[in-house]
């Protein structure tokens, strides 16, 4: 009868085949392929603003990042879309008025870009 071990010289299974070299690689190879796919998505949606697609490693892992540091802060937005609001704003004398922020629909650039089933975030119940 065959026996299967947890761990192998005190490195659990998942993290030894996870820093094998062969599947660091293919996670490189496939984290471009994701990247360059949701750029070219991104730039045929940009009409102004500053969003970007980023790449971050940790670790073992690769997260392809939809970024919108420079711009409004708004990648959540531009991925899941949003619904219309009200929002107060000041004009340039500090007078405070009401503006529409239209909704709009997600691109769903990540969820395209690695073939993801698009969702829409829901809104979270407080019980």
């Amino acid at each position: 009868m065959a026996e299967i071990y947890s761990s192998v010289n005190g490195r659990k299974i998942g993290k030894l085949i996870a820093v094998h070299d062969g599947v660091q690689a293919e996670l490189d190879r496939r984290v471009f392929e994701i990247a360059v796919r949701a750029e070219e998505i991104l730039v045929q949606h940009r009409a102004d603003g500053n969003a970007e697609i980023d790449i971050e490693m940790a670790d073992n892992n690769r997260y392809v990042i939809l970024s919108d540091e420079r711009g409004q802060k708004a990648a959540l937005s531009i991925e899941y879309g949003r619904e219309e609001s009200i929002i107060v704003r000041k004009d340039k004398h500090g007078r405070k008025y009401l503006d529409v922020l239209p909704a709009m629909d997600g691109l769903y650039i990540l969820a395209t870009a690695s073939n993801l089933p698009k969702k829409r975030k829901g809104k979270v119940k407080l019980d």
